[in-house]
């Protein structure tokens, strides 16, 4: 079984454009959650599927500079993007990756990928209700055949720009596995959308990266218990 992670990122960011570029340590935000997400061992490799727009060129040459594979497709249609990216690197499984997350966890992504692998099904995430993961340690499991199917299938909006959205919303025709939180995380924000949570997040990388670059989830817990002024930062749980 050949497991891709698709990176999905552009520039374009309503609410914070171009974060995935924004420094954190001394490098792009992209870069960090790659190298993050490199640790993790059940994947055989990884791409970053961004657009055509010229805005997101220097996004893709970014990650070319860097030794990390680029697929490009329509801005508008992730979806394609993601089948696009799978015609190129074929795999058995595809793992979905979002670029607003440089705190991903490799031990949750590996995780949810074994879920996926041992229990056969066609669909796995970190995301099940009560029991989510912290935002932005979300993962999610597809195989490439369900993908390529709910490709085939889709005719709505929120089927192209979401990817997974006709897999997890139809478990009549898809066999779905939900990898809960040792205790419910729901409301912990650890993404980056905003201005305020990117300062955290370069917080927490001003403070842990220089010791230990490889830090990891109950790193950030420890570091935000000596921090309360950060564990509730820009008003979101962050603790």
């Amino acid at each position: 079984m050949t497991v891709l992670a698709v990176l999905q990122a552009r520039m374009s960011s309503t609410r914070l454009p171009g974060k995935v570029l924004m420094p954190l340590a001394g490098a792009p935000m992209i870069v960090r959650q790659i190298e993050r997400v490199a640790r993790a061992r059940r994947i055989d490799r990884l791409v970053v599927a961004t657009s055509t727009g010229p805005e997101d060129d220097v996004l893709a040459e970014t990650c070319r500079r860097e030794g990390v594979a680029v697929h490009r497709g329509p801005l508008d249609d992730v979806l394609a993007r993601f089948v696009g990216a799978l015609e190129v690197f074929p795999a058995d499984q595809v793992v979905r990756l979002t670029a607003d997350c440089p705190l991903a966890d490799p031990e949750v992504i590996d995780a949810t990928i074994a879920l996926q692998l041992d229990s056969g099904c066609d669909y796995a995430s970190n995301s099940p209700e009560p029991g989510a993961w912290a935002k932005g340690l979300d993962v999610e499991v597809v195989t490439a055949d369900a993908l390529r199917l709910a490709a085939q299938r889709a005719t709505t909006p929120e089927e192209h720009e979401h990817v997974t959205w006709g897999v997890w919303t139809r478990p009549d025709l898809y066999r779905l596995a939900w990898l809960p939180a040792p205790d419910d995380q729901a409301d912990v924000r650890w993404t980056v959308d905003r201005p305020d949570d990117y300062a955290f997040v370069a917080a927490v990388y001003d403070a842990l990266y220089p010791r230990n670059r490889a830090f990891g989830s109950e790193d950030i817990r420890a570091f935000l218990r000596e921090r309360p002024d950060l564990a509730d930062y820009g008003g979101d749980r962050r603790l």
